[in-house]
């Protein structure tokens, strides 16, 4: 079963209330983008429930869902994933955009081949790794064992 929403909700954080994003934009929510950068936060004055935003969320994640599956290298590395597998190409999709989740190609490879603990391997070896390193520790070891006991007690 997916666990994508709950995933995402720890992993990027839910904020009710707009906020600057580390790159100047106006966002609330589970990173949801509102406004141009530089644009001031002020400008948005309403507030997001928590079940507005899991909608929300869920809705964001079926499009990225089909536009990795319009990427043939990530298609055939979904095919081979379980439920959680799956939840952690969509994470890495989610914050780093399907074209950034592409550009893993030897990665993707691995798991295309059922090589999990390569394909966890190649995700530590990243500049992902390096940017978000207890993110990507977390997502490599779900994709090693197929499991999501890393995140016991955390979603």
């Amino acid at each position: 079963m997916s666990m994508i929403i709950p995933l995402l909700n720890f992993e990027e954080g839910f904020r009710a209330s707009p906020y600057i994003d580390t790159e100047g934009y106006p966002t609330v929510g589970v990173g949801f983008l509102i406004g141009p950068k530089g644009a001031s936060v002020s400008n948005y004055t309403f507030s997001l429930t928590k079940n507005v935003s899991d909608v929300w969320l869920q809705e964001l994640v079926n499009s990225k869902l089909s536009d990795m599956k319009a990427q043939p290298s990530i298609a055939a590395a979904l095919k081979q994933c379980n439920p959680a597998r799956a939840d952690v190409l969509l994470s890495m999709a989610y914050q780093m955009g399907v074209d950034g989740l592409a550009g893993f190609k030897n990665t993707l490879a691995m798991i295309t081949a059922g090589n999990f603990t390569g394909a966890a391997a190649g995700m530590l070896n990243s500049k992902w790794a390096k940017q978000t390193p207890k993110r990507a520790q977390r997502h490599a070891e779900v994709m090693r064992t197929g499991a999501y006991d890393i995140y016991k007690g955390l979603i």
